[in-house]
Formats: C-alpha cells, sequence, structure tokens
C-alpha cells in the first residue's frame, strides 16, 4: 500500500534531507526510525533533497505500509507522535503504486525570506536579515523565467544528466514585514536557488548588475558562486 505523505520541517536542527554516512541527525533518518516503531520497513522516498539549514513547509514524500494501516489519520497522528518535533506530517494520501514522490512531480515550489526589520536572534534561523532594494530584485528576478541551462547556477561536482530547467514564475511579493521570492519551476539543481537569490542580493547591492546575470544565465562568464544563506530558503510545494 503506497503512501504519499505531505511533511514539514525545521531544517535548522539537521544535516538536510537525506540520510547520511555517519550523520544520524537527518530529516530522513528521524522519518524511518518513527517507521519502524510502528512496523513499517520501507524505504522512504522524497521528491527532492533540502541542504542543511533549509526548511519545508510542504516536502514530499513516499513510502510502503502494510495493509493494516488502512486509516490514514490513525497513521498520520501514530507518526506524528513518534518522530522528531521538528518534524510534522501535515497530510497522507493513499496512491497508486505508480506514483513516486520525485519522478511523478512536474514542478517545484521553492520561496526565499528576507526582512529589513532589526536583528532578532530567535527568528535568525528561519529568514535572512538584511538591507536590499526591493525594486531592483522585483525587476531582476525576472530574467529568470524561460528555459536555461542553468549550469553556471549549480554547486560544482553535482551529478546530473542535463542542466537545463525551466522556471515558469519568479516574483517577488511582500507579506507584511516580510519580503519573499518565489520560484516555481520543473526542477532545480543543486543549490541552484541560493546562487540565484545570492546573485540578485549583489544586484541589489550595486555589486553586479542585470547584464551580468544575463551574460551568467547564457553560460558565457561566470561572475558569481556563492550562495545566499540556507535558513531563508523553504521547498513551499511539490505539485502533481
Amino acid at each position: 500500500m503506497r503512501v504519499k505523505a505531505v511533511i514539514s520541517y525545521d531544517g535548522s536542527r539537521f544535516y538536510g534531507f537525506q540520510c547520511l554516512k555517519g550523520r544520524r541527525r537527518t530529516v530522513t533518518y528521524e522519518i524511518y526510525r518513527a517507521l519502524q516503531k510502528l512496523g513499517i520497513k520501507s524505504k522512504v522516498i522524497g521528491s527532492g533533497r533540502t541542504d542543511r539549514g533549509v526548511h519545508a513547509t510542504g516536502q514530499v514524500i513516499h513510502f510502503d505500509a502494510p495493509s493494516y494501516w488502512s486509516d490514514k489519520e490513525r497513521l498520520k497522528s501514530y507518526l506524528n507522535r513518534h518522530l522528531h518535533p521538528d518534524i510534522h506530517f501535515r497530510r497522507l494520501d493513499f496512491v497508486d503504486e505508480s506514483f513516486h514522490a520525485r519522478y511523478s512531480a512536474k514542478r517545484r515550489v521553492y520561496r526565499y525570506i528576507l526582512t529589513k526589520k532589526p536583528y532578532n536572534p530567535f527568528e535568525s534561523k528561519y529568514l535572512l536579515f538584511e538591507e536590499f532594494d526591493e525594486d531592483a530584485i522585483s525587476h531582476a528576478i525576472k530574467a529568470f523565467e524561460g528555459r536555461h541551462d542553468f549550469r553556471y547556477f549549480m554547486k560544482t561536482g553535482s551529478d546530473v544528466k542535463s542542466t537545463v530547467r525551466t522556471i515558469y514564475k519568479a516574483k517577488t511579493y511582500r507579506y507584511g514585514d516580510r519580503f519573499i521570492l518565489y520560484f516555481e519551476a520543473d526542477g532545480f539543481l543543486r543549490a541552484q536557488v541560493r546562487m540565484m537569490v545570492e546573485f540578485l542580493l549583489k544586484i541589489s547591492s550595486d555589486e553586479l548588475t542585470v547584464y551580468h546575470l544575463l551574460e551568467q544565465l547564457a553560460t558565457k562568464r561566470r561572475y558569481l558562486t556563492s550562495l545566499a544563506p540556507p535558513q531563508g530558503l523553504y521547498l513551499a510545494k511539490i505539485i502533481y
């Protein structure tokens, strides 16, 4: 019986999503522990990996459970009871055996949260405190929309068949004192969103320009390889 689950987690508490050799404190490791306590011995597949410090409000996973767990609300309740408190199962659904959390996904949505308000240590793990030019970022972010080769916008050492991705929406909006950068695409390369955000911040501070951004997008020249801090980044939604 295949189970599709939508989960959220506080990425600041873990060494990333994927299990790592010698690292017990990962999101997937904690999910395995909770499943095993319920007698479920299944591989856990995520829609994608998030790095250390990156959060999720809408990560999707799938696993296979015995048929006696036919009450999904009961299963969700028991999982949340046994889970690490910084991970939460938001929703469970029984799906067809052909469903795959990663390969069935059509689009992925990330949000990056900035604020200009005075630094607050109690929120420092969940958004980026930064001075920035809203208009400059809102203008430049539109350059990412469309189909591009993003090989200059990923961490080196990434092993992928293709570095071409389509970004359907790249925009900004305000939510109270927070400034949100929104990216929706058919997929993202490793650290791609953080590198795009860092480029936008460099444009905001006049260290780089939209011209430089367009040149790097066209793979003519690499002007930047650094990443925006992880704490402002959220995997928000997976669209199937």
